[in-house]
């Protein structure tokens, strides 16, 4: 079995070749955290491609870049709507595309991660188990101490308002470990930020 820091060197050509649409919604946070989580729910679920999962997570923000900032704006405030997330979903899956093939990773791989990404926030039903994995780990960063202080920010949301928000969110994760992993993580947020106090 591979061991964790040999499986993370794997993909760092990918993502060194991300940097630079990292600036966007945080995504140097954000993503590195998403690919820890996405590293924990592949040791559940064995018949996941390890490769298009990893992968999928490290690139699926970066369209981000490439959508301005008035229009991301809309996204994190009452006059939300899903043109912008569409929008950083096919630059997004542009941009992977792109990426990987300069980087020399086969089409049959490629084609599989852009399809997560070309839909990952906002495609109803998930396309495939891979798929299934990267929007739990794209959203299980949200409940981590450092999520909760970069989104409730984003919100306008004191961390109490927006962890007691999360508990909602809880159920809408695609499986039962990324749910399990949620309220693990969700309840250890509260301790640390004593929000049992304010």
């Amino acid at each position: 079995m591979q061991s964790k820091s040999s499986i993370a060197s794997r993909y760092d050509e990918a993502w060194r070749a991300a940097a630079p649409y990292m600036p966007a919604r945080k995504n140097y946070i954000h993503i590195p955290l998403s690919f820890r989580f996405a590293g924990q729910l592949l040791d559940a679920f064995p018949d996941a491609d390890t490769d298009i999962v990893h992968l999928a997570i490290l690139l699926h923000d970066v369209g981000w870049q490439n959508v301005d900032a008035a229009t991301m704006e809309h996204c994190f405030s009452a006059k939300f709507t899903t043109d912008a997330r569409v929008l950083h979903e096919k630059e997004g899956a542009r941009l992977a595309r792109e990426i990987l093939q300069r980087i020399g990773w086969p089409e049959t791989v490629i084609a599989a991660v852009c399809e997560i990404i070309d839909g990952h926030d906002t495609r109803a039903e998930s396309v495939s188990l891979n798929d299934r994995i990267v929007r739990d780990a794209d959203k299980l960063w949200r409940f981590t101490v450092t999520g909760v202080a970069v989104v409730a920010d984003w919100l306008k949301m004191t961390p109490h308002q927006y962890v007691d928000w999360l508990e909602q969110l809880i159920a809408s994760l695609e499986t039962e470990t990324g749910r399990e992993m949620a309220a693990g993580e969700l309840s250890l947020t509260r301790s640390v930020l004593m929000l049992h106090l304010i």
